[in-house]
């Protein structure tokens, strides 16, 4: 059974910094599309940052490029988001999600990816 579990989120100050961490467990990282998605308070989930770790394909939301950089590591069977220069509104649930088939490239659409995490929650204040 494929398990995807969110760490690293926190209570952050305007400006701040966070690293999310996405351990696998069930499924070996090869050829898949990741993504990290969002849910900020009374909003839909959006994807923010996806990664192919076949072409090492990325891709960013406009909200957040330039500020969040997502990293994969096979070898930790493990994905990551590096959130910088923080804003209040990056506040949300912060999800990962692995597509199993193998492929090229990755979207920031939902429907391609068929395992989630439960979240990790991101609080941006001062």
């Amino acid at each position: 059974q494929v398990q995807l579990v969110e760490s690293g989120g926190g209570l952050v100050q305007p400006g701040g910094s966070l690293r999310l961490s996405c351990a696998v467990s069930g499924f070996t990282l090869g050829e898949n599309a990741v993504g990290w998605f969002r849910q900020a308070p009374g909003k839909e989930r959006e994807g923010i940052s996806c990664l192919s770790t076949r072409d090492l394909t990325v891709d960013y939301a406009e909200s957040v490029q330039g500020r969040f950089i997502i990293s994969s590591d096979n070898a930790k069977n493990s994905i990551y988001l590096q959130l910088n220069a923080l804003k209040p509104e990056d506040t949300g649930a912060y999800y990962c999600a692995l597509r199993r088939l193998s492929g090229h490239g990755c979207a920031l659409a939902e429907w391609i990816y068929d395992s989630w995490g439960q979240g990790t929650q991101v609080t941006v204040s001062s």
